[in-house]
């Protein structure tokens, strides 16, 4: 598919605030770093900044838990206003014990609190503030595509990212939950292997790969990179690699083997 990728982040950006102009903060990143945009390139922005861009900042204060949230905190020895809020971004609790809560969160993805955190989140005057993620992320990556193709006129791809733990697997790692412009599954089935065996169940997760890649320059504490550009990623040759959002990364529940 390529030969060479190289992945760049784009050093010295600003902390994000709530209503900030995502876009100008990259084009100025990347004129601090000297690159200059070509069709295919990839951007790789974390959850975070597009969470505190879009307002998704929740102070705890203002929380006030109901019982459900009373009771499963009780259970799992989590703060009630946190359990509130999962409860308030979630379908449904998958598993709970002591200090775990797994719950289906109402994207449809599997994971750890709803993925609400307070870690890299700034707080003041008392205030204790949690992030909770954005609330299409599909749509967030669109809209940033489309402002970056129209300032650089030239065609690219967005992935929004996020930490991930994983079942059967110790430690986080990057999965996209949004993208745009890139195809995040590439559907293989019907292609042949090196032998000329036809490939039934090969479906490439191409967007959590250029996330879990980005992840290793984005870091997990305080590197303070939230934004990766990515060149030499090329599938434009195969006819099958069509654009498909992140939310095509969500396993169906009907081929869950393991709720």
């Amino acid at each position: 598919m390529t030969d060479q990728i190289v992945l760049t982040p784009l050093d010295g950006l600003p902390l994000v605030e709530k209503g900030d102009d995502l876009c100008g903060i990259v084009v100025s990143g990347l004129e601090d770093a000297k690159i200059e945009p070509k069709a295919g390139d990839i951007f790789v922005g974390a959850q975070k900044v597009i969470s505190k861009a879009e307002g998704r900042t929740v102070d705890l204060n203002t929380v006030s838990p109901g019982k459900a949230a009373m009771d499963l905190a009780t259970e799992t020895g989590k703060d009630p206003r946190v359990v509130e809020l999962i409860l308030s971004e979630s379908k449904s609790v998958i598993r709970k014990k002591t200090g775990v809560l797994i719950v289906e969160h109402n994207r449809g993805w599997i994971m750890a609190n709803a993925g609400i955190d307070a870690s890299n989140v700034s707080s003041s005057e008392g205030a204790e503030n949690v992030l909770l993620l954005p609330l299409d992320p599909d749509e967030s990556a669109r809209k940033l595509r489309d402002q970056l193709v129209a300032h650089f006129g030239c065609d690219i791809a967005v992935v929004i990212s996020d930490s991930f733990g994983r079942p059967w697997r110790i430690g986080t790692t990057g999965v996209a939950i949004g993208s745009a412009g890139l195809p995040s599954l590439w559907d293989r089935r019907g292609e042949t292997d090196l032998f000329g065996r036809e490939l039934l169940v090969t479906q490439q997760a191409i967007g959590d790969e250029v996330a879990t890649a980005a992840s290793l320059l984005q870091g997990q504490t305080s590197e303070g990179r939230p934004v990766v550009h990515i060149r030499g990623l090329d599938y434009s040759a195969h006819a099958s690699a069509i654009e498909r959002p992140a939310k095509d990364l969500i396993r169906d529940a009907s081929e869950d083997l393991f709720r």
